[in-house]
């Protein structure tokens, strides 16, 4: 299938693909016209040092915090941390995977940065549904991010969500 040729699911065509990414989550899209306020998706992922290591490269940020246990002992982290930027990445996966999903583009995204993600952690990236613009296909999100009980990550989104009019 090509992709000019690809269509994409609604709401009640969300696929469980936890084999392919282990994660558990559904993936595809949830049309604008199909959103409620207080809807919620979320997924889980262990960073690792790989996950680190290949943000690092990825991104060309090196910082040392993030790489080099010697030097990352002597900071207030007293160790490693993950690039805060890889744990927002989670929260546009959740974005562009599930709530919306498949379609939805960015338009802004704050963030405030309140703990560190350590190698290892289990993180948990949530979004919900907090405004819809019908009429604009815009969606204010609630995004956050979590290690165990711990709130390491909050902010909002602005996305243009997917639709079954055509624009």
């Amino acid at each position: 299938m090509t992709t000019a040729e690809a269509v994409l699911p609604g709401v009640d065509d969300l696929q469980d693909v936890s084999g392919a990414s282990g994660d558990g989550a559904l993936r595809g899209t949830i049309f604008v016209e199909d959103l409620a306020v207080g809807m919620t998706r979320h997924l889980l992922k262990q960073i690792t040092d790989d996950d680190i290591a290949l943000f690092a490269r990825a991104s060309s940020d090196r910082n040392p915090v993030h790489l080099d246990d010697e030097y990352a002992q002597g900071t207030m982290f007293k160790g490693r941390i993950a690039h805060g930027m890889l744990t927002a990445g989670l929260v546009s996966a959740v974005i562009g995977e599930q709530l919306p999903g498949h379609g939805t583009v960015y338009l802004s995204q704050t963030l405030r940065f309140l703990g560190p993600v350590r190698p290892g952690d289990s993180v948990r990236a949530e979004v919900r549904v907090e405004a819809i613009d019908l009429a604009r296909r815009r969606v204010t999100l609630a995004t956050s991010a979590s290690v165990g009980n711990t709130v390491v990550l909050k902010g909002e989104a602005l996305v243009l969500a997917p639709s079954r009019v055509p624009a």
